[in-house]
């Protein structure tokens, strides 16, 4: 099932023995676009501080009372290896991070999620429960930055079709199970009046960070006739018209 990113701004999030926060943001990977982390702010419990949560940690969402469960206890949650908001996710933290937690790389391997299947579910492995994160061994990789970008950011830029401007990024259709961005929300005419069609990720040629636009394969008259979006109460998608194909 779809599920709108915006929809899970705010949203509570309870980990095993108690609450952890609310939903800031999520990160995602530029060039598979799949939710890599959701960026927990975990307020007054941790003095603001900002933490990262894989999918492979998301437990059940409760999209009545806006809750997401995290299958991690707090202690875990809590000496986990920190970020800074204002600085993109290096490679090095996330080989630190996913070390601590136990879980495989994403980046190796041909699926979505790495060598596993196609969604990020995993039976946890015996040293996850230690709170300890691993001495790293071996020898030391290059550190590039990971194509890791964020999905508040992202939102507003605008949409270049083949013959022109054609609109805003006003929020991302991911499956609930892979975590996977499969469509585009564009905002058409009026920023703030015009209707919200759908672009498949098919039609993206590419994104420009540089120039806050995201690049499309269709024409601007084509963009204004994709299929409106239309949402649930609990923002998951109505199908209402066929969707183009991916």
């Amino acid at each position: 099932m779809l599920q709108n990113i915006k929809d899970l701004y705010d949203d509570k999030l309870a980990a095993s023995d108690g609450p952890i926060g609310h939903v800031k943001d999520f990160y995602f990977d530029d060039k598979s676009w799949v939710i890599r982390y959701l960026v927990a702010d975990t307020g007054s419990w941790l003095t603001g501080r900002l933490v990262l949560i894989s999918p492979h940690a998301f437990g059940a969402l409760d999209a009545k009372g806006k809750l997401l469960h995290v299958n991690l206890a707090k202690a875990q949650i809590e000496k986990s290896p920190s970020i800074e908001s204002h600085k993109p996710v290096s490679r090095q933290y996330e080989e630190e991070y996913h070390r601590y937690y136990g879980w495989p790389y994403y980046w190796e391997g041909d699926g979505l999620w790495g060598g596993m299947r196609d969604f990020p579910i995993l039976e946890l492995p015996p040293k996850f429960a230690s709170v300890e994160p691993p001495a790293a061994t071996g020898p030391k990789t290059e550190r590039a930055d990971a194509h890791l970008r964020s999905t508040q950011a992202v939102n507003g830029y605008s949409l270049q079709a083949t013959d022109g401007f054609a609109g805003h990024v006003c929020d991302f259709m991911m499956d609930d199970k892979s975590w996977a961005i499969q469509q585009l929300v564009i905002k058409v005419g009026h920023r703030f009046t015009g209707k919200d069609v759908q672009i498949p990720m098919s039609q993206i040629d590419r994104i420009s960070y540089q120039d806050s636009t995201v690049f499309v394969k269709l024409t601007k008259d084509a963009v204004e006739k994709s299929p409106e979006q239309h949402l649930s109460p609990n923002g998951t998608v109505i199908p209402a018209e066929p969707i183009l194909a991916l």
